[in-house]
């Protein structure tokens, strides 16, 4: 069994060919060619984690495997991610393990790399001006990740603290090609921004539709079990996307309250929600039709995402002779 830590997947994973997997990855799923099942979950109560299991089946990829995924939000601060992960790849031909990778750095990867194929699905071909909502992991891979596929020329950085905003500011800045600055708060940030992306463990919404410019497309990757990113007029106004219905709707652990709560208060329906990304990239529904159009990705993350990145992870360790190799019989 191969066995890849996390350095090795980062130096593995190239952003571009990951953008274009999960194209093809979202297509499956929407066409009922891949296996994901619903997440379960072990809730840590007296830390507000839990430990999550997330498997999935992959046909055109070859691949078939788990990931195990704890979130432990009191980790912010501290050494430790809030997100953690091993993913585990199985033979599909005779479910024999196959690999162990380190999957923090592939949910960090993929993540960024779904917010960039829905900004390449839905936003304007002009959008320059992005606000990076966070000053975590998922603001740094959403902020690379969307400067792949837009010609970008300002990134706004807002959080909750402020040192943090400015060090991932003058971070960002030397890596990426665009003027680069931290802002006072989220509504300087979305202020004429064409592209928002939103990574909090937000309780109240980070984006408000008072906030909001004409046509922007949002991005919202954040979870919180006791809160929301997005307030009820952006969620009623926006052409809403999602990887999979079944998912941002389900129960506990894998549905988002940004919708969940306005169907709830028959704010809105089920129906409301446009199209998964699958269905806007084999053009069986329609995406931004308008400009002035606002436009949402709303993403809880699926299993699939994984299992392309996986696959092109152990496709590049096998070419570059990269990894350990370590028998469990």
């Amino acid at each position: 069994m191969l066995v890849l830590g996390r350095s090795q997947v980062e130096a593995l994973l190239d952003v571009d060919a990951l953008i274009d997997a999960l194209a093809a990855a979202m297509t499956d799923l929407s066409a009922g060619r891949a296996s994901v099942p619903d997440r379960v979950a072990a809730r840590v109560a007296d830390r507000d984690g839990f430990l999550a299991a997330m498997p999935g089946y992959l046909p055109s990829a070859g691949v078939l495997m788990t990931k195990l995924v704890s979130l432990f939000p009191h980790n912010d601060g501290t050494q430790l991610p809030t997100h953690q992960a091993l993913i585990v790849a199985f033979d599909p031909d005779t479910g024999e393990p196959t690999a162990l990778l380190d999957g923090t750095a592939i949910t960090a990867a993929r993540t960024g790399a779904g917010s960039a194929l829905s900004v390449r699905l839905l936003a304007r071909e002009d959008a320059a001006v992005l606000a990076v909502l966070g000053t975590g992991v998922q603001a740094r891979s959403h902020a690379r990740a969307i400067c792949r596929v837009r010609p970008i020329r300002q990134i706004r950085v807002a959080g909750r603290n402020p040192a943090k905003a400015a060090a991932l500011a003058e971070e960002l800045s030397t890596v990426l090609e665009a003027d680069v600055r931290a802002v006072s708060g989220y509504a300087e940030a979305l202020d004429g921004a064409d592209i928002a992306a939103a990574t909090t463990h937000a309780v109240e919404p980070v984006v408000r539709r008072a906030w909001l410019t004409p046509g922007v497309h949002i991005t919202s990757v954040g979870y919180n079990p006791a809160g929301r990113e997005i307030d009820d007029a952006t969620i009623a106004e926006a052409l809403v996307c999602v990887e999979s219905r079944q998912a941002v709707l389900s129960a506990f652990f894998g549905g988002s309250n940004d919708l969940l709560a306005p169907i709830r208060d028959g704010l809105i329906t089920a129906e409301h929600v446009h199209a998964e990304l699958g269905e806007l990239i084999s053009g069986s529904k329609p995406g931004r039709t308008t400009p002035d159009q606002i436009t949402l990705y709303k993403s809880v993350g699926v299993a699939v995402q994984d299992a392309a990145a996986a696959a092109l992870v152990v496709a590049s360790a096998h070419e570059q002779s990269i990894g350990e190799e370590i028998t469990l019989r």
